[in-house]
């Protein structure tokens, strides 16, 4: 079934929006700890890339989608080029970070989940590795950004708990 509902296609297109989104998040970061470009470049490449990368190597999907298709390099760009000339219009750049968050957090747990259910894992690993693929990026994000990673703190909303529902 989810074959049937998840086709290449589909597949593709829902990377490239988690990707853009998980990007504009972490390029929103980057501003909000003045980054320079090249700094909100990188953190909007590894927010958007890192737990795809993370999970494609667990499931031996080598070389990882992220080196052999350049949409996958190129729309991390476009984001942060986009936030550095438009964050000024951005009034609550935390809001921002937030929305883009939840937003790539869905849809790279439904992404990881297929992905991973089609390489044949179970569904209990295929839902692991759809955690693992939500939240890599933004750990790696957080951790490059100087900040304790939201997954870890019981003070900030919930991430994980929400990715591991989706994932399921």
């Amino acid at each position: 079934m989810l074959t049937e509902l998840f086709t290449p296609s589909v597949q593709h297109a829902l990377d490239l929006v988690g990707i853009f989104v998980f990007a504009i998040s972490g390029a929103l970061l980057a501003v909000r700890k003045n980054f320079d470009v090249f700094g909100i470049a990188v953190l909007a490449e590894v927010t958007a890339l890192g737990g795809g990368l993370f999970r494609d190597v667990m499931i031996g999907a080598i070389p990882p989608a992220a080196f052999t298709d350049l949409g996958y390099f190129t729309t991390p760009l476009f984001a942060a080029v986009l936030v550095f000339f438009l964050h000024p219009h951005v009034e609550r750049i935390q809001v921002g970070v937030n929305v883009f968050d939840a937003a790539g957090l869905g849809l790279f747990c439904v992404t990881g989940t297929v992905k991973a259910y089609e390489y044949g894992l179970g569904l209990t690993a295929s839902a692991a590795l759809g955690l693992a693929t939500a939240v890599g990026g933004g750990v790696l994000r957080d951790v490059l950004a100087n900040e304790v990673p939201s997954l870890l703190r019981w003070d900030r909303d919930l991430y994980a708990v929400p990715a591991i529902v989706g994932a399921t």
